[in-house]
């Protein structure tokens, strides 16, 4: 059985290039782990963990376990602000009117899951959701479940010959599928996360397209191409460099001794970083009189002026000392460890998307250019497995692994498929709902709590579990 922990993730797989995940790194004392999220909302962004401190969402589930009702809508008598966007849940829920009344409900929190009888997923992948327990007025989570079709780009000098199983569809369209999940953690809002949901993997496309020829070239990728670089592989080889041209030669075999073997798997580690648009980078001149870039181990007293104390900068990921001075007693950039961690004393993610009118409180200090949008990418090949009906990816937010770790995902994963024929095509669902059940808990008199006694998760919850044997039929 394979397990994997990931947050905020997207995960692509295609039998032409192999299964990609997009996954934040880890949180931890320098940075916090964000999750992808894209477009522009007033106070919204995706990524993972919350802006709002946690004593706020520890006290939300006791307000919801007393029965309050969710927080009212902006707009009403709050100084006049737009009223939030319609609220909406994946769409191949396919939830009725009645569905997504009772998805939206702070106190029922009754989970959701693709019905028996309606579309199934891809894969017959599973998923499930439930709403926080009253720490936002909506879900901010949001999911996406996708089979895209990566369709080569024309070229400008007119329709090329195919080459022999090139990938050829409908005796025109030439190109390939992928399969794409992905779920955004949105917050202040799920303006971004939407956003994202409904546009990221087709930004993915878009970067693909030129690639398609490419990938489907068994032989290594070409280092330079010519100035048509939307030419067919086929028609390139065919059509001869002049002397005077400049270009170099369009020969996948590295002809001196300083060229890099380029892989077709980094090629599309490319596209889907390109995907993500450049945003910004750091810098120091940004954070006015009030914050240092500079990290300690702790905050700096004023009497340990001129003494030497460890630091390490943006660049670093060792430590080295320097002479304390007065410019380093300004408040450090990234403050807290692990999950209490926050970017200028106010998000507690660093990457992610949106979040574009987001100030430090009290100041006219932009955070937008401390947050970065490049996402870390890691390959799992399928291809170079052999996997059996209980191998599985499971793709789930924070809402799922603040309260449950590997090691208990994976006996919740074992107890329920083994409770089900290999090809039931409901076994992943029924995991998905059940890991989001055990990690809401039960509501008690002292809010949402787990089998343990400990507290539930308070936070949007959401799950999908993906059969890495891909669509097979299993017996």
């Amino acid at each position: 059985m394979c397990t994997e922990q990931r947050r905020g993730d997207a995960a692509l797989s295609s039998r032409t290039p192999p299964l990609l995940r997009r996954s934040p790194p880890r949180p931890g004392g320098r940075r916090k782990a964000g999750g992808s999220g894209a477009g522009v909302g007033r106070g919204g962004g995706a990524g993972t963990g919350s802006m709002l401190p946690r004593v706020r969402a520890a006290l939300a589930q006791l307000v919801a376990g007393a029965g309050a009702e969710p927080p009212a809508e902006p707009g009403g008598g709050d100084g006049g602000l737009p009223a939030a966007p319609s609220f909406c849940r994946p769409a191949f829920l396919q939830l009725s009117a009645e569905e997504l009344r009772r998805a939206d409900d702070h106190v029922g929190r009754a989970v959701q899951s693709p019905r028996d009888g309606r579309r199934r997923l891809p894969w017959s992948t599973g998923y499930a959701e439930v709403i926080n327990a009253g720490k936002s007025q909506h879900n901010e989570d949001q999911a996406c479940c996708e089979v895209v079709f990566v369709e080569r780009r024309p070229s400008p000098r007119g329709r090329l010959p195919s080459r022999e199983g090139g990938g050829e569809l409908d005796g025109s369209r030439k190109g390939f599928y992928f399969h794409y999940w992905a779920l955004f953690d949105g917050h202040a809002g799920s303006g971004a996360a939407v956003m994202a949901s409904k546009r990221l993997h087709l930004h993915i496309c878009e970067q693909l397209r030129d690639l398609v020829d490419i990938l489907q070239d068994p032989s290594p990728p070409p280092i330079c191409l010519p100035q048509d670089a939307r030419a067919g592989l086929a028609e390139l080889s065919r059509v001869p460099l002049a002397e005077d041209d400049g270009e170099v030669p369009n020969s996948a075999v590295p002809r001196f001794h300083l060229e890099k073997a380029v892989s077709h798997e980094s090629l599309v580690i490319g596209a889907i970083e390109n995907a993500f648009k450049h945003m910004a980078f750091l810098r120091p001149e940004l954070l006015g009189k009030e914050f240092t870039h500079l990290e300690f181990p702790r905050r700096i007293q004023p009497k340990e002026l001129g003494k030497k104390m460890l630091y390490r900068d943006q660049n670093m990921n060792g430590w080295a000392y320097k002479k304390i001075e007065e410019e380093d007693l300004k408040f450090p950039l990234i403050y807290g460890e692990g999950k209490k961690a926050r970017v200028m004393a106010t998000i507690g993610v660093t990457r992610g998307l949106g979040d574009h009118d987001l100030k430090v409180f009290s100041s006219n200090i932009h955070i937008k250019p401390f947050l970065s949008c490049f996402p870390e990418v890691r390959v799992y090949d399928l291809t170079q497995y052999e996997h059996c009906p209980d191998d599985v990816l499971v793709l789930g937010t924070d809402g799922l692994w603040d309260v449950t770790n590997d090691t208990e995902v994976a006996g919740v994963v074992m107890e329920v498929l083994t409770s089900y024929e290999p090809n039931d095509p409901c076994r992943y669902t029924m995991v998905a709902q059940e890991l989001v059940v055990r990690s809401r808990g039960v509501l008690k008199e002292r809010g949402w709590r787990l089998a343990n006694d400990k507290l539930g998760s308070g936070d949007d919850i959401s799950v999908f579990v993906i059969p890495l044997g891909g669509p097979g039929n299993y017996t």
